[in-house]
């Protein structure tokens, strides 16, 4: 049977530029005519579209239903062979990038604005991922782009809309649709990772003095969470709460960390739980919070890269290497040397793990904005984050039967061995770019000029001393391909190692956001006492002496920043 193809006449839209994890906007943006139809033929004008098979799945968030039919019209118009799409357009960012890889789809199209807010008034976005089921490499992103400001004309069938509610196989016109429940592969996939039995077990029989919730903040993970923890793993109802995935994300924040997932924080310690966690809108960043215990990202795949052992993932294969973004401390560093394992600090964007695990050179890494994952899939993952926390509290109690260990333990044994790295981002977000332009510009002044060079900073409320032994915008040489990423941001080194790092960020879809990053290091011999003390104190001085360094209030006309991941007193 022959279909028709219909030609669509257009124009370019200004700024349909993919960032580091797609294009995002409001929207209202993408509603506008052919804006989003203009983006999706570029997507297929930048690859091999004809005979392809595509994966799409996305966080269920507002406009995701229309936007799956919409791509069901351009892709069979274009001669793409088959879709995989998750039940009711669901996919979380992890299973999606799973699904690619165990069907080797060539690609996939996720409609995900990750942890950004959901809604009608709020985000929306499109990202590529490629067929090892990573994000786009910025030569892909770059060839969409470039199609975007000259593009003409997009191409259609249409057909009867693809009942998106029932699994199994359909077709649009001439291309083969399957339908798949969104859940069962990547169940299957971390049953195949974690020691399942060794995790039911320990909880099984330490029900009452260590007990989990998990808050999925509405957003894509609630269905993966209750197959997992309630259905496989047998724990109570009351371990989840949250886990029904709403366009809107319940009108909240779906960025799990102190300041958004509240509601997951006063729970815990209203009810006194041993373990925590919660995710994002996509499902692949996580946090892990028991009762008066946070733990950083940076702090959190430190500890699973020092525990890898006993994951029978990393039993079986090894640990080939250990990574974290620019940004993050520096703490997982000290876990590769101490085990010699080769290490990599990168550009933050999960694609640039992506090349060194390809190339059998990386298992565990890191980002700082609570983003963890290992070589099981080519993004980050927060419900693998959480079971690999699960499988090593549950190993090191088999090990220490007399002793109930928990995050609080952990840390502690950790931070004796390694030292801690005290650590906290700032986030300013929707300030004016040229406030945050006029920020950058005075910090690459000083770089220029070697003007901040040996200059000596007082922290006026705690009196301590910092000396500037560099300033350097940081830039990476991609040991795979050699590719060159330059301008990654900001880094102000003192001479004690600490440091504090200034990055513009381009996850949001409205002004300008400015992070600010900053890292003090103690080693073991300072001391239980020292090494348990609070964040903030401990980074007080640090702090006074960046805002310092950059007028950062005065740039960005604020006193206070809108998130700061770390505990604050």
């Amino acid at each position: 049977m022959s279909y028709q193809v219909k030609e669509i006449s257009t124009k370019p839209f200004d700024g349909q530029k993919p960032g580091t994890s797609g294009l995002r906007k409001r929207v209202k943006v993408f509603q506008q005519e052919h804006y989003t139809e203009n983006f999706v033929q570029a997507i297929f004008d930048s690859i091999k579209a004809e005979g392809a098979t595509l994966v799409i799945g996305g966080d269920g968030r507002y406009f995701s239903p229309e936007t799956v039919q919409t791509i069901l019209k351009i892709g069979s118009a274009n001669g793409v062979k088959k879709l995989i799409i998750g039940k009711d357009s669901i996919l979380s960012t992890p299973a999606a990038s799973n699904v690619i890889r165990k069907y080797k789809a060539d690609g996939g199209i996720l409609l995900t604005a990750s942890h950004n807010p959901g809604g009608p008034n709020n985000d929306f976005g499109i990202k590529y991922n490629v067929s090892n089921g990573g994000p786009a490499p910025e030569n892909v992103t770059n060839k969409i782009y470039e199609i975007t400001k000259t593009i003409q004309r997009y191409k259609v069938i249409e057909a009867d809309p693809v009942d998106l509610s029932v699994i199994g196989k359909a077709r649009y016109g001439p291309t083969e649709v399957q339908i798949i429940d969104s859940v069962a592969d990547y169940v299957e996939l971390l049953q195949d990772i974690f020691d399942f039995q060794l995790i039911k077990d320990f909880l099984q029989n330490n029900a009452a003095s260590f007990r989990i919730l998990f808050d999925g903040l509405h957003g894509v993970t609630g269905p993966y969470a209750r197959a997992i923890l309630v259905d496989t793993l047998g724990l109570p109802e009351a371990s989840i709460q949250n886990c029904v995935a709403l366009p809107d994300f319940g009108g909240g924040h779906p960025d799990p960390n102190l300041t958004y997932a509240h509601s997951l924080v006063e729970v815990v310690e209203a009810k006194n739980i041993q373990f925590g966690a919660a995710s994002d809108g996509d499902g692949d960043r996580n946090m892990i919070y028991g009762k008066g215990a946070f733990v950083t990202p940076s702090d959190s795949v430190a500890i699973i890269a020092d525990w890898a052992h006993v994951i029978p993932y990393f039993k079986k294969g090894g640990v080939k290497g250990l990574a974290r973004s620019m940004p993050t401390s520096k703490a997982i560093d000290l876990v590769a040397q101490k085990k010699g394992l080769e290490y990599f600090e990168v550009p933050t964007g999960w694609k640039f793990f992506g090349n060194l695990m390809d190339a059998g050179r990386l298992s565990i890494c890191g980002e700082e904005s609570f983003g963890t994952g290992s070589d099981h899939i080519r993004e980050k993952d927060g419900i693998w984050a959480i079971m690999a926390w699960l499988n090593i509290i549950a190993a090191a109690n088999k090990e220490s039967p007399n002793e109930l260990i928990g995050i609080k333990e952990l840390l502690k044994k950790h931070y004796a061995v390694y030292g801690r790295s005290f650590f906290s981002r700032y986030d300013y977000e929707e300030v004016s770019s040229e406030g945050a332009n006029k920020l950058v510009a005075l910090l690459d002044g000083a770089i220029t000029s070697s003007s901040l060079a040996n200059k000596t900073y007082k922290s006026k409320s705690t009196n301590q001393d910092f000396t500037i032994a560099s300033v350097t915008n940081f830039s990476y040489t991609d040991p795979i391909d050699g590719s060159v990423s330059k301008n990654q941001g900001q880094v102000v080194l003192f001479d004690d190692g600490s440091r504090v790092v200034f990055r513009l960020s381009g996850t949001g879809s409205a002004g300008a956001t400015v992070r600010l990053y900053v890292e003090r290091y103690v080693g073991p011999e300072a001391g239980e006492k020292v090494l348990a003390g609070d964040t903030a104190e401990g980074l007080k001085g640090l702090i006074e002496v960046a805002l310092e360094i950059s007028n950062l209030k005065e740039f960005l006309g604020r006193d206070e920043p809108t998130v700061i991941t770390s505990l604050t007193t």
